[in-house]
């Protein structure tokens, strides 16, 4: 499940450090090319809307072998783009096709025992993470050498041998939901009613994430700017930040043992600090890749403690709270890629680290108003 999670959430990321090229390839500006990661995210929180509530409803596993067929034709269609308009569909349909590591996310905290709920999605999330930052390294080499069209043939390559690990490993795990889809569909909204901690972690985590997509979809930008540095560098960048995956599966831990409410605080603040690091680092590697490592603990943490948080809350509709969850998630990820591409264009790193900088603050001011919310979580848990 873990391997699993970190080669599907590639698909998402690999267009980011690739933006440099597919921008010289079109003839098109940074605004008009960060659509590109615009479309894909905003693809991902559609599929988490429509199709990941479909976890509680049909049998996983074809579930996933079912998505996956289109996850394929989705990057050939994305590899073979006449055009910028064609990538932009193709991406969208990449995003919304690619959500299986949230099918499996919600699959491992419901076969874990309550107490170590946490160390499980922690593990599972450390596969995500890795996923995550690998593919930036992964794509920026591919791009470098072989073109960014190499990068999309090869993920399509990938998703048929996910195809048959999932068909000949993975478990049947049937669902609980009978109804009608449309009904399952309401009950989302039932759900964001009834569960004020689910609001909290979803808008919590929508800003703390809409910090970490500014950041690294402008990144290829900064360095190019200002170092004369290419795709390849600026995904080797993911490589620091694998320790957000180590410190995921070490929040997890924590989060099973001590008040997740203030490990939110501080990790939240870690998020603060890095874009103040980014504020005075244009023009220096070094203070640049610390700050890679403070945002990528800052984000992955938060989220690792929001997840265990919300996991919690109704063991028959896991698949639809994370539904809800990250469909809100993306949401604020798109939403920071649009605002940073419009910061760079307009006011270039210094519009970028204020847009960082007010977003992670939101974050922290949503979850300083949120003490009584979350203290009563806990005594329901309990």
């Amino acid at each position: 499940m873990t391997l699993i999670t970190a080669i599907v959430v590639a698909n998402i990321y690999y267009n980011q450090p690739l933006l440099g090229d597919i921008a010289i390839s079109f003839g098109i500006n940074s605004a008009k090319v960060g659509q590109v990661a615009v479309f894909t995210q905003i693809g991902y929180a559609l599929g988490l809307l429509l199709i990941v509530p479909l976890g509680d409803m049909f049998e996983r596993r074809q579930l996933m072998l079912t998505d996956l067929v289109f996850v394929i034709i989705s990057l050939l269609v994305a590899a073979s783009a006449s055009n910028i308009y064609v990538l932009l569909v193709a991406s969208l349909f990449v995003g919304i096709t690619s959500v299986i590591p949230q099918l499996l996310i919600p699959m491992a905290a419901h076969l874990a025992e309550p107490h170590e709920r946490g160390k499980k999605i922690g593990f599972v999330m450390s596969g995500l993470l890795v996923g995550i930052l690998a593919s930036r390294t992964v794509s920026g080499f591919v791009g470098e050498h072989f073109g960014w069209r190499a990068m999309f043939y090869a993920a399509a390559g990938m998703m048929l041998i996910i195809w048959l690990l999932i068909y000949f490993v993975l478990p049947k795990v049937e669902a609980d939901y009978t109804g009608k889809y449309k009904d399952l569909m309401l009950s989302l909204i039932e759900l964001v009613r009834k569960e004020p901690a689910l609001r909290v972690a979803s808008l919590r985590g929508a800003l703390c994430f809409a910090c970490f997509s500014a950041f690294w979809t402008t990144l290829v930008f900064l360095l190019k700017t200002n170092f004369n540095l290419g795709a390849d560098v600026a995904g080797g960048f993911g490589i620091l930040g694998v320790l957000g995956a180590v410190a995921a599966g070490m929040m997890g831990r924590l989060t099973d043992k001590m008040d997740a409410y203030k490990l939110s605080a501080f990790t939240i603040i870690l998020l603060i600090a890095s874009f103040g690091l980014f504020a005075i680092s244009g023009n220096s590697l070094i203070l640049l890749g610390i700050g890679v490592v403070l945002m990528d603990v800052g984000v992955q943490a938060t989220h690792i403690t929001n997840q265990a948080i919300i996991f919690s809350l109704n063991p028959a509709a896991r698949n639809r709270v994370n539904t809800v969850y990250m469909t809100t998630y993306f949401v604020g990820g798109s939403a920071g890629t649009f605002l940073a591409t419009l910061a760079w264009e307009h006011y270039q790193w210094a519009g970028v680290c204020i847009i960082g900088l007010c977003l992670s603050t939101a974050a922290l001011l949503v979850h300083l108003a949120s003490r009584k919310t979350m203290r009563l979580h806990r005594q329901t848990v309990g």
